[in-house]
């Protein structure tokens, strides 16, 4: 395969790319899971009231609260005279289905339990006791949403997934049905009627009420208990709630309701428990009569297909093997939900008030390292005025190395220019040597990486302080003399320029503009005066030459050889500063592949630096106040903050779907501004240009999720143990020239 080739396919890794789309579209799923869980995704809260019952026969209308549609035909049953049936809705509930069901057990009396679906996936273990205790459970929809408005294929999936969130739970299915926001049968409609025959011709019985305790309204205990008492002793199906809302007056009233019946004579079953009831009467009244009754008639047994059961239970259906997996399965995919989703939501909080608190140190700490560095009388120490040996590690860099050594050529500063060409098969030395530059030396080697070249130069430099600067890169200039200013200080080892990116005038560029600016050159300001800067950039550093030495050079351990080598010297004790005024013009990336190749290395670059100086973090001294100052605020803002950085965009995207679209917009813009306020100080202290920050919104959508791909393609990478070699950029040559001086705004 041919070098262009192999460069094409590993600009954007298709394996690792995968793995974060899938990271990020297992967080969607799980989000939608929760939220429809949460009513929040497919909620439909429209409630029909007040439509005709044309269609709906008069037999059902008048009939008993127990619909059942045996051989095709409607049929209905009413609860045998002096028998309640206690029925609750809504459930199950943490706090309140448990009390009720120590109410039921205590007074030795059971209860038929209309469980929503997605409260029972989220509270399995309350269903197992309800079924556990001898009480009966149906259907009450998967999300509670009234089934006359919805399609086939929804009324299907909600009562599919509810059956199979019982049986993950509780190892069982039912036959029992009831709609929410039913009542008594009189309220059936032209609408719900038709999803009564779907249900119906499925084997399910609806049950309706003919007693509303209205407990709902909270109207208290005495009320409850008038409201759910029948008249004249007849049967009733009673409808109470064990969720919904605050149940105390519920809780009040039941024991106290429980004992009024049985002192009128009054006993307590099941939904199937009182069709059982009703069907041995029927039994027993057809053969009276030699013939079948006509209107509330029963048919064969409800229990038939339930031989050997607890008749109270007979509406229970032992789950099937792939049923029961299935529903198991739905109560992890639940649970993991129910954990993932608030945890994630806590954790970005945290990560949003660390950001937050980032951004106001960081405005902090940027204007006082301004206001001081810029004092008219602020200087290091003794003016820095002796020659400087500038070092250019150069591979194939045909398009760009006579733009970088002219640059240097106009220096105000003495200098020694070392360039030193790592193999390079494009004619980069003999370039640099036929400009005929004075004081410009070309050391060739063979190719051996940017780590190698660096070293190579800092041997060859005749000068104490050394300049180190990429082969793309333009200086102005007065650039080597304001970078090297700070050695009149005897403490700095080392200075950090001002990288700039030249060709902002695209997409790309544009947004890499505000990030040099903003999250490059203000978080500087910051480390500067923290003494724990992390990185001296590529493209414009300046070293003490025996700093460099004494701590054994540029290595090649690590990917991020700038990185390195900033830690190497704190850790030794020297101080790194920034200089702000020192600008060097660089060539960014100028497609995506380009930059996601650059980024990945310096995120695993980093990385690997982290790691490689992991020990700082228990050292005393200067290296110590790295570790526990500049490596906390590295892993967390770097490594830590851009992972999180799309759910701030999916939590986001969300909310605006499915919780309340102004709130979140208004959330998402209020940080956009902030972020917005930062850039426009950044730029401000720079003198940039503030057009450019209007590609910050698309750049906050857009680029980080490209900066979150290579972070997960760095962290897979680390993970497995890979390892990268110096990946050269292609070049187009396009920052000639350095801006003159400073940027008008």
């Amino acid at each position: 395969m041919s070098r262009t080739a192999r460069d094409r396919r590993q600009a954007i890794p298709g394996p690792r790319v995968v793995i974060a789309l899938l990271l990020l579209l297992g967080l969607a799923s799980v989000m939608l899971l929760d939220g429809y869980l949460r009513a929040e995704v497919g909620n439909d809260q429209r409630v029909r009231s007040g439509a005709s019952a044309d269609k709906v026969p008069e037999s059902v209308l008048d009939g008993g609260p127990l619909l059942s549609f045996r051989g095709g035909t409607a049929r209905t049953q009413s609860v045998p005279d002096r028998t309640i049936v206690l029925t609750f809705d809504d459930g199950p509930d943490p706090e309140w289905t448990g009390k009720v069901l120590d109410i039921l057990d205590d007074n030795d009396v059971p209860g038929t339990f209309f469980l929503v679906g997605s409260m029972v996936s989220r509270y399995p273990g309350i269903v197992r006791k309800v079924v556990d205790h001898g009480n009966e459970v149906g259907v009450h929809t998967f999300t509670h949403v009234d089934l006359s408005y919805q399609s086939a294929s929804r009324i299907t999936r909600e009562i599919a997934q509810t059956q199979l969130a019982l049986a993950g739970a509780a190892g069982i299915t039912t036959t029992l049905f009831r709609a929410p926001y039913s009542s008594t049968n009189d309220a059936i409609d032209d609408y719900s009627w038709p999803v009564y025959q779907k249900l119906g011709a499925l084997g399910y019985t609806s049950v309706f009420i003919d007693t509303d305790s209205e407990d709902w309204q909270q109207p208290g205990a005495d009320k409850i208990i008038d409201l759910a008492t029948p008249k004249g002793g007849k049967g009733a199906s009673v409808l109470f709630h064990d969720a919904g809302g605050n149940r105390a007056q519920t809780l009040a009233a039941l024991p106290r309701y429980i004992k009024q019946m049985k002192a009128k004579g009054y006993t307590f079953t099941t939904v199937s428990g009182a069709q059982q009831q009703a069907d041995q009467a029927q039994s027993a009244q057809s053969t009276q009569n030699g013939q079948a009754q006509t209107g509330e008639a029963a048919g064969p047994p409800a229990a038939a297909s339930a031989a050997g059961s607890d008749p109270g239970q007979a509406a229970h259906r032992k789950a099937g093997t792939t049923t029961l997996w299935e529903g198991r399965a739905l109560l992890a995919a639940v649970a993991v939900a129910e954990w993932t989703v608030p945890g994630l939501a806590a954790a970005l909080t945290v990560v949003g008030v660390a950001v937050l608190g980032r951004f106001g140190l960081m405005l902090l700490l940027a204007r006082r390292h301004h206001r001081q560095r810029n004092r008219r009388r602020f200087v290091w120490g003794p003016e820095v005025t002796g020659p400087v040996s500038v070092i250019v590690p150069a591979f194939n860099e045909k398009e760009c190395i006579a733009h970088t050594l002219n640059s240097l050529a106009s220096s105000t500063h003495p200098i020694e220019i070392v360039v030193v060409d790592d193999g390079s098969t494009d004619g980069t030395a003999e370039i640099a040597e036929s400009l005929g530059l004075p004081n410009v030396r070309v050391v060739r080697q063979a190719n051996a990486g940017k780590s190698a070249a660096l070293n190579n130069g800092v041997r060859q430099a005749r000068h104490d302080i050394v300049v180190m600067m990429d082969g793309d890169t333009v200086f102005e200039p007065d650039t080597v003399h304001r970078l090297v200013q700070p050695f009149g200080d005897p403490e700095v080892g080392a200075v950090a320029g001002n990288a700039k990116v030249g060709n902002r005038n695209t997409v790309i560029g544009a947004w890499q503009h505000i990030e040099y600016v903003m999250g490059f050159n203000l978080d500087r300001r910051m480390y500067d005066l923290l003494r724990c800067m992390p990185t001296i950039p590529g493209a414009i550093g300046a070293f003490r030459r025996t700093a460099v030495l004494d701590v054994g050079g540029m290595s090649e351990d690590t990917l991020a050889e700038d990185t390195d080598i900033t830690i190497a010297l704190h850790r030794a004790g020297w101080r790194v500063v920034y200089a702000e005024h020192a600008r060097a013009w660089t060539e960014a990336p100028a497609s995506l592949g380009q930059l996601w190749r650059q980024r990945y290395r310096w995120s695993y670059g980093t990385m690997q630096a982290l790691w490689k100086h992991r020990r700082s973090v228990t050292d005393r001294g200067p290296s110590g106040r790295f570790g526990r100052v500049g490596m906390p605020l590295v892993v967390l803002f770097q490594i830590v903050t851009p992972l999180f950085a799309p759910l701030i965009d999916v939590f986001t995207l969300y909310a605006m779907l499915f919780v309340d679209l102004r709130a979140s917009l208004l959330a998402w813009l209020a940080i956009l501004l902030v972020q917005l306020a930062c850039a426009a100080y950044a730029f401000r202290l720079d003198r940039e240009k503030y057009r450019y920050l209007l590609m910050m919104p698309l750049q906050q959508l857009a680029y980080r999720q490209l900066m979150y791909l290579v972070l997960i393609h760095s962290c897979v990478t680390a993970a497995t143990g890979g390892r990268l070699r110096w990946q050269k950029l292609k070049r187009t040559g396009a920052v000639g020239a350095p801006v003159s001086g400073t940027e008008s705004r």
